[in-house]
């Protein structure tokens, strides 16, 4: 988008001559840095960017530049999943939504104009005046996908996932305790939350259970049929 971003420079120049902010040449170089990449920045990417053009200018610094580009519109900032706030460039009169994979953590971009109309359209129906949205969808791009076992430890499986049971590790001291609980080999379970450590919770049939990461690891899954 070069001559968008040739725009974006433009409107800079010509909207700070007039509010004469402080340090003008050293806050056009960070909308200049932010302008080379199309990717969601954590200010500390853009940083790194700026220090490998050869400039030294504080985190500090750049984060107020960031919150001053983002208040007349040339940045716009999201808090994904895991809390972090992301800088994204801001077009006027362009619109996207967001795909996270919760893997890898990479961010896909789209625009599906039945979506945006159908927002719309619910929107009026309960008669409310919409004046932005985001859509921001969780899971499991198609690398991510495609390197991955089919059948796993139920201790890999993300928040969100739905997946069976397929097998029970570890003799029948745990399949007794599975059952006890109430977990049998061929349930389809949906996984509550899986942070990583500590127990997972799933459910099953409604119901909710806490699975410790020993017994989990035992649990093989792969996921569900749509």
């Amino acid at each position: 988008m070069p001559r968008i971003h040739s725009q974006e420079k433009e409107q800079f120049k010509k909207l700070f001559s007039h509010e004469a902010p402080d340090l003008f040449e050293d806050r056009f170089k960070v909308l200049d840095a932010f302008l080379s990449t199309e990717k969601h920045l954590t200010c500390e990417d853009l940083c790194r960017t700026l220090s490998a053009r050869g400039e030294s200018l504080t985190p500090e610094f750049v984060r107020e530049t960031l919150k001053l580009l983002g208040h007349f519109g040339f940045v716009r900032q999201s808090r994904f999943d895991n809390g972090e706030i992301r800088y994204e460039h801001h077009h006027l009169g362009q619109h996207h939504d967001h795909m996270i994979c919760t893997k890898c953590g990479k961010i896909i971009e789209f625009k599906e104009d039945r979506l945006e109309e159908a927002q719309i359209r619910v929107a009026a129906a309960h008669g409310f005046h919409m004046l932005q949205h985001r859509m921001e969808i969780y899971g499991i791009c198609a690398e991510c996908n495609r390197e991955r076992r089919r059948r796993m430890p139920l201790t890999l499986a993300k928040s969100g996932e739905r997946l069976v049971i397929r097998d029970i590790n570890g003799g029948a001291a745990s399949r007794l305790r599975l059952m006890t609980m109430g977990l049998r080999q061929g349930d389809r379970i949906e996984v509550i939350s899986n942070n990583g450590q500590g127990q997972l919770a799933v459910s099953v049939d409604m119901k909710r259970y806490a699975i410790g990461r020993g017994l989990a690891q035992k649990i093989i899954v792969e996921p569900a049929a749509s």
